[in-house]
């Protein structure tokens, strides 16, 4: 699992994908990964020193990245203290779950259309995931689940639907960390994810998208718990 330091030295291996073409987009769309892969959590401050180094860029291209991802609700400025990670609340959770029920059912309602080798992506999501806990490496499984989610709603075939799923599936990796067993939590989701994609691939839509629902349901009751307990 990457620690809190290693994923700033991480992001030197983007430097040669941003180059001097460099655009604020580009450093935003490193940090949001770092953000899905669980590497960049709740709380962490940004430092524009470190960050500046690591990628090779200026300050005020740093700057305008953590304004697109403070519009994205994935960082927060802190007058006269800088700019972290965003720490969210319950009412986030039920923000992004009914956001997900909206986008993601719809995407598996409609999978009979999806675009070729879309399905392929929820599949290897899925294997993705149970490698992942072979090797009980929780936080890639958390990571291969982001994955299996964004490949649900590739099923839309829809360029939009798949940047906006990427901000809000990266908002929701934040929720997680309040889970204080990751194993306990992701466990279960391996075989419904497995079982999902079974349905999806049998052509058994309207039970996938029954399914799904369910399961998004039971996901957000369980985060809730969560903040509940540790509040």
């Amino acid at each position: 699992m990457t620690s809190r330091r290693d994923w700033v030295a991480d992001l030197a291996n983007e430097r040669s994908l941003i180059g001097r073409s460099s655009t604020a987009a580009r450093v935003a769309d490193a940090l949001r990964t770092r953000v899905i892969e669980g590497a960049l959590l709740p709380g962490t401050r940004l430092s524009e020193e470190d960050l500046g180094a690591a990628l090779g860029v200026s300050r005020n291209t740093l700057r305008e990245a953590f304004r697109l991802l403070t519009h994205e609700r994935l960082l927060v400025h802190e007058f006269n203290r800088g700019v972290f990670v965003r720490t969210l609340t319950p009412d986030d959770v039920r923000d992004v779950y009914q956001y997900r029920r909206v986008i993601e059912c719809a995407a598996v309602h409609q999978s009979a259309h999806a675009p070729a080798g879309a399905l392929d992506a929820v599949r290897a999501a899925v294997e993705e995931g149970e490698a992942a806990a072979l090797v009980d490496d929780w936080s890639t499984v958390g990571t291969a689940n982001m994955h299996f989610h964004q490949g649900i709603v590739g099923l839309a075939g829809s360029q939009r639907l798949d940047e906006a799923a990427r901000q809000v599936l990266a908002e929701l990796r934040l929720v997680f960390h309040v889970m204080a067993d990751f194993q306990r939590f992701h466990e279960s989701y391996l075989t419904q994810n497995r079982a999902m994609y079974q349905l999806l691939r049998t052509g058994r839509i309207a039970d996938a998208e029954t399914e799904l629902a369910r399961y998004l349901d039971v996901a957000e009751r369980q985060l809730l718990d969560a903040f509940r307990e540790s509040a």
